[in-house]
């Protein structure tokens, strides 16, 4: 969240009534709350990475014995890319109730300001510190169709985009989006060496990438066909397989199954 304005009607109750209030930043809690013109009623602590494992157990005792944990991150959606998946998980497996009070999420508002397709995407997080592994994890994605969200420090976004630009393609259309609904909100949109040029003099603030999917591959449809019968045969169904092979290739779904179908009757 970067403007308290942003935050829901909702998100005031429950912080003022909550029995705890587990905070990534007790001290960047303590501003919203003055912004919301609140004061939480219950216990305030911190639960951050450092000390989200040691910390989940005491506060999972404290939903089974009934009461109302609500867990806050800094500036970001708890659990994603934030603190918060631990707990999630072990009140599910409790069978404590989970809910969530809806409000920004990065992720989504860089997808719509974008300017990229919004119909399909995926969301990776972080990439990679290393570089060896920033490069074996973006060539993994190379081929990938979907829009991808990725989250990055300022300090290491010129080296991502830098890593990208080679794993995806110099030209590749993506877009910097920094400090969403803050002061200095910022888009920046272009060919990912063209914007690995432009941080190059620095860039502060959070950092969410969007990045363009694969144009579909040319592809012969004899090729095309194959494609879809080697994982029909490794188990997949052929309607998923045509249809994900027509997303990557441009090929007609039907003329794939078609093809497909005529060649397991010819074989």
């Amino acid at each position: 969240m970067g403007d308290p304005r942003d935050a829901a009607p909702r998100l005031a109750e429950e912080l003022a009534l909550a029995d705890v209030v587990a905070a990534e930043d007790t001290r960047r809690l303590s501003r919203l709350c003055q912004a919301l013109e609140i004061s939480p009623q219950g216990l305030v602590l911190s639960y951050h990475e450092h000390n989200e494992a040691s910390r989940t157990p005491d506060l999972l005792g404290r939903l089974l014995a009934g009461e109302r944990v609500v867990v806050v991150t800094d500036a970001g959606m708890p659990s994603v890319s934030d603190p918060g998946y631990r707990l999630v998980a072990a009140a599910i497996d409790a069978d404590v109730p989970v809910t969530c009070v809806p409000g920004p999420s990065a992720v989504l508002m860089a997808l719509a300001v974008s300017g990229l397709p919004v119909d399909r995407f995926c969301f990776e997080g972080f990439p990679p510190r290393k570089p060896g592994e920033r490069a074996r994890a973006l060539t993994a994605l190379a081929r990938e169709s979907r829009t991808m969200i990725f989250f990055e420090a300022p300090h290491r976004l010129e080296a991502t985009l830098a890593a990208m630009a080679t794993a995806f393609g110099a030209d590749r259309p993506a877009a910097v989006c920094r400090e969403l609904t803050k002061t200095y909100e910022e888009v920046r949109r272009g060919g990912l060496a063209e914007l690995a040029a432009w941080s190059s003099e620095g860039v502060r603030g959070e950092i969410t990438l969007v990045v363009g999917g694969a144009p579909p591959q040319v592809v012969d449809l004899d090729d095309g066909v194959a494609a879809v019968l080697a994982r029909v045969q490794q188990g997949e169904r052929l309607k998923d397989a045509c249809a994900d092979v027509a997303r990557a290739t441009g090929l007609s779904k039907k003329a794939l199954y078609d093809g497909a179908l005529a060649s397991r009757a010819t074989s």
